[in-house]
């Protein structure tokens, strides 16, 4: 028996078993990576409708010049519980990058600002309500930027 040959193929064998492997890791990873960013993607969409659906809310609250301040109140608050933003702000949090996670830490809380000062009864057109109105849109500008950087920083 040529010891040889036999050592030949059982290292061409190893060789062969060892780059099968490492593909399949490579692929499943890449499959793993692919499936993350878009459940990632889709994720930063739901979070963003409904902070924008939350706001939109709000203002149709503080727009509401003829319905009495309590009941102005009770909308901001029904807007800001039923919006679904605190659920899908922790998911993000579960996910999301350092820089996705603070823009949108700052993005929920200006859009709580804006709830509260509706809340105590400012209207659309005061000043403390349109300050937090437009700190709240710089912050929501922020915050869909650090999601694009990152959906595209991670091949989107």
């Amino acid at each position: 028996m040529n010891w040889g040959s036999l050592a030949s193929t059982l290292l061409g064998a190893l060789i062969g078993i060892a780059s099968t492997l490492t593909a399949d890791r490579v692929r499943a990873r890449r499959s793993r990576d692919e499936s993350d960013q878009v459940a990632r993607r889709q994720l930063y969409g739901e979070y963003l409708a409904a902070l924008a659906r939350t706001r939109n809310h709000l203002r149709i609250a503080a727009r509401s010049a003829e319905t009495p301040a309590a009941e102005r109140a009770r909308m901001a608050g029904e807007a800001f519980r039923d919006g679904n933003a605190y659920e899908l702000r922790y998911q993000v949090a579960m996910v999301a990058p350092a820089e996705v996670v603070d823009a949108s830490t700052a993005a929920f809380r200006a859009l709580r600002d804006v709830r509260d000062v509706v809340e105590s009864g400012s209207l659309h057109r005061e000043e403390s309500y349109l300050e937090l109105r437009d700190r709240w849109e710089e912050r929501f500008a922020e915050l869909r930027a650090a999601m694009r950087d990152d959906v595209q920083r991670n091949g989107g």
